[in-house]
């Protein structure tokens, strides 16, 4: 009888760890985020040094983004479907070690074909490395996806903001051959990630013996459903479109509007970046709590005047106004893949590959055209442009309310 006692409240304990939200697996692969996105970064970041050392003009700048968020853009789904069926605990050691390979190969890239093939060769790790870490958060949530999420990826927008007060430190002083440091990051992000795919292949075990973990946040057709897809596609397009003129050009942009050096651009860079990373945490507990359409119509929507504002303000105002434009705009996303998880729940991979993969594909395709668009006026032309964009926001008004639980 105690046997059976024993093996009762095993099971019961099982069970309620897979409910339990568990912090520990956030903050891991949060911190696993931030160093993976460290040294995606380190491209953006270089854009200046590289640009001058090869003598680029901004439509080749805008073809490396192109490469590489093309290649992490159109992997992620495929590898999101794959593993949604056939879960790989280990996977995003490999993605990790794509990456490393690809930052040695840019810190001694001497010509643009060179800094292509180490572009695309980061953009294939983050590819392996996003859509498990997704659902990895999502596992580790006990429920609570919006703040898991939020958790998750402020640790990616601090090292999209690190990235550049780093270069900006210890490369532009020196070489290009000093991106090597960041050789740093992915040997401690290779031993975080490690680290949790134990926990993670254990947890697949006990999700296996606990079923019924899918929970209908909805009662949507399906054709209701593919529609709200679209309209969250659509809202990605304006925001990553957006977002691809502040992360690719604002460098250039305040060097050529205020005649700064690269280093002082790369600190107004990060002041952007830091708010960005800020925004973040607040937008998946907010949509948690008032629901996720009114966070990302108000995030994607909300930014316009200040979009509108920013091509005609001095610097000090420029600061201000991309501090608030950070805030906002960076509240839509974990509150986008989360109601895109809740509308599609038994398919976490794929969902969150997909809306990764069209996030990058966006600000791939954005990078391109704005550079081209760059080099045929000016930066300053490219910025008037692009400040009509959040204006699509309007088109939440469409996206049906989800229940919150």
């Amino acid at each position: 009888m105690s046997i059976v006692n024993s093996e009762t409240s095993t099971l019961e304990n099982k069970s309620e760890l897979v409910q339990k939200t568990i912090f520990s697996i956030l903050f891991a692969i949060s911190f696993a985020h931030l160093l993976n996105d460290l040294i995606q970064a380190v491209i953006p970041s270089v854009y200046p040094i590289l640009k001058q050392n090869y003598n680029l003009t901004f439509s080749q700048i805008g073809l490396i983004t192109f490469a590489f968020q093309f290649s992490a853009s159109i992997l992620q789904p495929f590898v999101g479907y794959y593993t949604d069926n056939h879960p790989k605990p280990f996977s995003q050691v490999f993605g990790i070690l794509f990456s490393t390979v690809g930052i040695v190969f840019l810190s001694f890239a001497d010509n643009f074909y060179w800094i292509l093939l180490a572009v695309v060769l980061i953009g294939t790790g983050s590819a392996i490395f996003h859509p498990e870490s997704a659902r990895i958060s999502n596992l580790a949530s006990g429920g609570k996806r919006g703040l898991a999420q939020s958790i998750f990826q402020v640790g990616g927008n601090l090292g999209t903001a690190l990235a550049p007060l780093f270069v900006a430190l210890i490369v532009v002083p020196n070489s290009q051959k000093h991106i090597l440091f960041f050789l740093i990051a992915a040997v401690i992000a290779l031993g975080v990630i490690s680290k949790i795919a134990f926990w993670y292949r254990d947890h697949l075990v006990l999700r296996n013996n606990n079923k019924g973990e899918f929970i209908n946040f909805h009662t949507l057709s399906k054709s209701k459903v593919k529609f709200a897809i679209a309209v969250l596609l659509i809202l990605i397009f304006s925001k990553f479109f957006y977002s691809a003129s502040l992360s690719t050009y604002y460098t250039f942009y305040v060097i050529d509007k205020f005649h700064l050096s690269i280093q002082q651009a790369q600190f107004h860079m990060f002041i952007y970046l830091i708010a960005y990373a800020l925004g973040t945490i607040l937008g998946g507990p907010l949509g948690d709590k008032f629901g996720r359409k009114y966070i990302i119509w108000f995030s994607v929507f909300g930014v316009a005047p200040f979009a509108l504002l920013l091509p005609y303000a001095n610097l000090f105002y420029t600061d201000v106004l991309m501090i608030i434009i950070g805030l906002i705009i960076s509240s839509a996303f974990p509150a986008i893949i989360v109601y895109a998880q809740e509308l599609v729940p038994k398919k976490l991979g794929m969902v969150s590959g997909l809306f990764y993969g069209f996030a990058f594909g966006m600000g791939a395709l954005g990078s391109a055209l704005l550079g081209i668009l760059a080099d045929h006026t000016s930066i300053v032309f490219v910025y008037k442009i692009c400040s009509f964009f959040p204006l699509m926001g309007i088109i939440c008004y469409f996206l049906p309310n989800l229940k919150k639980k």
